[in-house]
């Protein structure tokens, strides 16, 4: 392959990870047909991006979107993944589809840059998401709140509470009278 082409090819891969820094590799090699494009077709709904490529060259446009040291996992038969809400989705998405099919191997990936392993990847799909750690800090930031409008109720609710009994032991007084 002439360099102005290895040129073309790594321009597109850079073009299409954009400015993608959270990248999977996975081995897909031994997936037949039908299952291939069952993997891709749903990952696809999903915005996540799959892209089988020669190790060399996505190494190449790996380093000039800055993502380095990916030798490790782009050794062999390589797809990239990338894609999907954040990296912790799209890490859940290929963790779920390698435990599903066997033939489906995790290889490791780079995030914000930094590679990671095969059983970093696997730790990452465990941990929460974006939107699971958006829903927990506005939890933590309403619970002072809720708090506090709790103890500015209940003493009143418990006065309230008392009235109405002074209030209703009156009118069966005033009744019996």
């Amino acid at each position: 392959m002439s360099k102005p082409i290895k040129q073309m090819i790594i321009d597109d891969i850079r073009q299409k990870l954009g400015e993608c820094r959270d990248v999977l590799g996975v081995n897909s090699s031994k997936l037949d047909a039908i299952t291939d494009n069952r993997v891709r077709g749903t990952l696809r709904a999903k915005g996540i991006h799959l892209l089988q490529v020669k190790n060399t060259l996505a190494r190449r446009a790996l380093e000039e979107v800055g993502v380095k040291s990916m030798e490790t996992v782009l050794a062999g038969p390589s797809t990239l993944v990338w894609g999907g809400e954040d990296i912790v989705s799209l890490s859940k998405e290929i963790a779920k589809w390698a435990k599903e099919i066997d033939k489906l191997e995790i290889k490791g990936g780079a995030v914000e840059g930094q590679v990671v392993d095969a059983k970093g990847v696997v730790e990452l799909s465990k941990s929460p998401g974006r939107l699971e750690l958006i829903s927990q800090i506005v939890g933590l930031a309403l619970s002072p709140g809720a708090r506090l409008a709790g103890a500015l109720l209940g003493p009143g609710g418990t006065i309230s509470g008392q009235l109405k009994a002074m209030a209703d032991k009156d009118e069966d007084a005033s009744a019996a009278a």
